[in-house]
């Protein structure tokens, strides 16, 4: 064992488990003061959910076997027959890189619940990412990062572009479509619970973003360091293109703009953050912010589709932008070990080729298998909520929780109105009836 590279990894992991917490303050802060409850548990249950599915067959689906080059096989079910202090290249106990890799399942299917939340039955999201794990991101993460098919091809995913934010934003963009819009959609904008919780879950996701992009190189190196620039660079990139677009076209900055820009740089240079120099993630971090305000503010509407914290937006077009531009900024000087430069490097044709045909794959192979798992669970699990439920909220109406007392205490003034209008109109028909035996 080597223990620097094993106690580097040992804390990325830490970083990348500490993302999903992260994210469930920054999606708790967005929504309604009515959907804080159900929001932030509905991506914090992840952490128990994806690490069991992980261990029973998220790992042998992932790394254990080769069938057609999509899927692993069972045969390490619940971790059997795995070696797990057996080292892989770079000197690290196997069963460190599978739990690293099992911080990767639990903060993926995280991602796209903000483009259902207020709206989607607590059930059916459970059995949801249950069967999207399974039958979407393990075989995703065997094809680029193991033994299958795209990583055959020479595709370059450094730390997660097809297999964790088009993937997850193309989930998010079909759930979105399936659920329909929220009962109020376009009737004015939602007011956030909390932005100062926006600020805290972004700034750990961001600290947590290190572990997940300079830790996918598996060691303590030159090139994890170089991916910890290029996140570095590429973030502070995105924050102020976001800042700038909106002084431009709103007459003023936001912070819930920051942070959304924030997390556009870090998800477009997710797959290029070890192949790119610190100029090529400037260049990274610009385009993709630029493509996901122009995809929010004007392309988003006109589409009707209610994604409503923007997951599609931020992480699939983002990370669209980073996984095609992988082909055009990745060059040998930041990163030896590739075989072929990006074309602003002089590379050939064929590695941008192969990043688009890798993102194009990615979105549809996701579409198609999203579109049956929700159909068939629509059978047996109703997947919206009632109106009703809907406007009382899925704090109270699915976990009988509320995160702030003033919804409670609307509820009982509400109930109170209700009975106060009946206690009237039982008042007024014994007057009637009185009047009349008179």
């Amino acid at each position: 064992m080597n223990a620097a590279n094993s106690t580097f990894l040992v804390l990325s992991s830490i970083l990348v488990l500490f993302m999903t917490p992260g994210l469930a303050f920054f999606y708790g802060g967005l929504v309604s003061k009515r959907n804080v409850v159900n929001t932030m548990l509905s991506v914090f249950m992840i952490c128990g959910l994806a690490i069991l599915l992980w261990l029973l067959v998220g790992y042998s689906l992932s790394f254990s076997g080769n069938f057609a080059g999509v899927v692993g096989d069972l045969k390490a079910v619940w971790l059997h027959g795995v070696d797990l202090t057996a080292l892989t290249p770079t000197k690290i106990p196997n069963g460190l890189y599978m739990i690293f890799q099992m911080m990767f399942a639990i903060i993926t299917p995280a991602l796209f619940v903000g483009a259902v939340v207020g709206r989607i039955r607590f059930k059916f999201l459970l059995a949801f990412i249950a069967c999207w794990s399974i039958l979407i991101y393990y075989p995703m993460v065997h094809m680029v990062w193991d033994n299958g098919l795209l990583a055959h091809l020479g595709v370059l995913d450094f730390a997660g572009g097809t297999v964790v934010h088009i993937n997850a934003g193309i989930t998010a963009l079909v759930l979105s479509a399936f659920l329909g819009p929220r009962y109020n959609y376009g009737k004015g904008e939602t007011q956030h619970y909390n932005i100062l919780w926006v600020l805290l879950g972004t700034a750990i996701l961001w600290i947590g973003w290190y572990g997940f992009n300079a830790g996918s190189a598996l060691a303590m190196n030159d090139i994890a360091i170089q991916a910890f620039l290029t996140t570095t660079v590429a973030t502070a990139t995105s924050m102020m293109t976001w800042m700038v677009m909106d002084m431009v076209t709103k007459g003023k900055p936001t912070l819930v703009g920051v942070c959304t820009g924030t997390l556009c740089g870090l998800v477009g240079i997710t797959p290029a953050c070890g192949y790119v120099t610190a100029a090529g993630a400037f260049w990274i971090g610009l385009i993709a912010t630029l493509t996901s305000y122009g995809f929010i503010t004007l392309l988003k509407p006109r589409l009707g589709i209610d994604d409503a914290l923007d997951a599609f937006g931020c992480h699939g077009v983002s990370g669209i932008v980073g996984s095609i531009l992988t082909g055009v900024f990745a060059t040998k000087t930041a990163n030896p070990t590739i075989s072929l430069n990006g074309l602003l490097y002089g590379g050939s044709v064929k590695l941008f080729g192969l990043q688009v045909l890798a993102t194009v794959f990615t979105i549809a192979f996701t579409t198609g298998l999203c579109m049956l798992i929700i159909v068939a669970l629509k059978r047996v699990v109703k997947m919206r909520v009632d109106v009703d439920e809907e406007k009382l909220g899925l704090d109270q109406g699915e976990h009988g929780e509320v995160a702030d007392y003033t919804v409670s205490m609307s509820s009982q003034l509400t109930e109170f109105e209700r009975h106060s209008d009946e206690f009237k109109g039982q008042l007024s028909r014994l007057i009637d009836g009185h009047q009349r035996f008179r």
